[in-house]
Formats: C-alpha cells, sequence, structure tokens
C-alpha cells in the first residue's frame, strides 16, 4: 500500500517532526490547557488540509509528527496552527472578551526536520518523550 496522497498534477508525501515551546518556555501545557489544545491542533491543521499523525506536550514543549501537502509552506501551517491557538487558548481561559491579537502563548520559531522513510521512529520517539520526561505529570500528553 502507498503511503503517497496526489494532488492535481502530483503524487507527494511530506510528513514533517516540528517541535515548538511555550513563551519563556513555561509550564502552562498541564490541566486543562493541555486537554484542550489537542483537538484545537488536529481542527487547524484540517482547515489547511493537513493531517497531524502524531502529537504529544511534553511538560514544555510540544512535538507534532504532521503531514502538509506541498502546495503549503511548513511556515505558512505551523505560523497558522501557533497564532490560531494562542488565541484560542486567551479566549477559553484568559477571561477577556475581545482583543485578543497580541497573545503570546508560543516562543517565536520552531525546529522541524522531514521524516520520510523512517516515520515509524519519530512516531515511537514522540511516544516516548513523555517517559523520558521524569518531571511531567501523570496524565497523558498525546493527541
Amino acid at each position: 500500500m502507498s503511503t503517497y496522497e496526489s494532488l492535481c498534477h502530483s503524487k507527494w508525501d511530506c510528513t514533517y517532526h516540528v517541535v515548538f515551546i511555550p513563551k519563556g518556555r513555561k509550564k502552562d501545557l498541564y490541566g486543562k490547557i493541555r486537554k484542550f489544545l489537542g483537538p484545537v491542533f488536529h481542527e487547524l491543521a484540517k482547515q489547511r488540509e493537513s493531517t497531524i499523525v502524531k502529537g504529544n506536550m511534553v511538560q514544555d514543549h510540544v512535538h507534532v509528527l504532521i503531514r502538509i501537502p506541498p502546495k503549503y509552506s511548513v511556515a505558512e501551517v505551523i505560523g497558522y496552527i501557533k497564532g490560531k491557538s494562542a488565541i484560542a487558548v486567551a479566549r477559553q481561559f484568559g477571561g477577556r472578551k475581545r482583543n485578543f491579537n497580541g497573545e503570546k502563548l508560543w516562543a517565536r520559531g520552531y525546529a522541524v526536520s522531514t521524516v520520510g522513510f523512517e516515520a515509524s521512529q519519530i512516531k515511537q520517539y514522540i511516544a516516548n518523550q513523555s517517559q523520558l520526561d521524569g518531571e511531567g505529570e501523570n496524565e497523558d500528553g498525546d493527541f
């Protein structure tokens, strides 16, 4: 079975491993915010025709294995997910009623690498991140 998807004139398999952190590496990803962000990430990725294959929120960073079609750049999709998720968190947990511009949940930038044929190794690495983080809470960070 082929893992390639198709657009009108191309076949593609563009999978990326992306890591980003909250502003100041705060431990803001626990509790209600952590449970809230998983479905938000999936919905925002779907709006950019992307698919989150595997994701995990660890103590102070987020790992995402995401498939992005070649008509969108990685910067565009990740910037959209980070920006809109920060606004969603501010609306849900910030207590403000309007003017959500300038809410800063995520630090600038991210780390990205192409996955290629070792996708199973990356999935296993993302799943084991919570085990490597000994100081995290007991709840599961997968999304």
